[in-house]
């Protein structure tokens, strides 16, 4: 639920939506949301000093409530 919500709010800002992947990562210490877009989408899903990124965080870790989740944002490599 948590991935399928970051995806939605990410693609909702991004010129590249069909780039956009998130991946859930289920590791001993908690969730991590793992988000991938197109290089050129990266500033704006950090945004000016990170608020746009924060305030991403911020939505999930209510959504996710006890248990939590970290969000990581990661361009994707085109020649891979």
């Amino acid at each position: 639920m948590l991935a399928e919500a970051l995806e939605h709010l990410v693609r909702g800002i991004v010129d590249h939506p069909d780039d956009v992947v998130v991946r859930d990562k289920q590791l001993r210490r908690g969730s991590i949301l793992e988000v991938r877009v197109h290089p050129d989408d990266l500033g704006k899903v950090i945004g000016r000093n990170g608020r746009t990124a924060t305030a991403f965080r911020t939505v999930i870790s209510a959504l996710a409530g006890r248990g939590g989740a970290r969000v990581d944002f990661v361009d994707t490599d085109r020649r891979r």
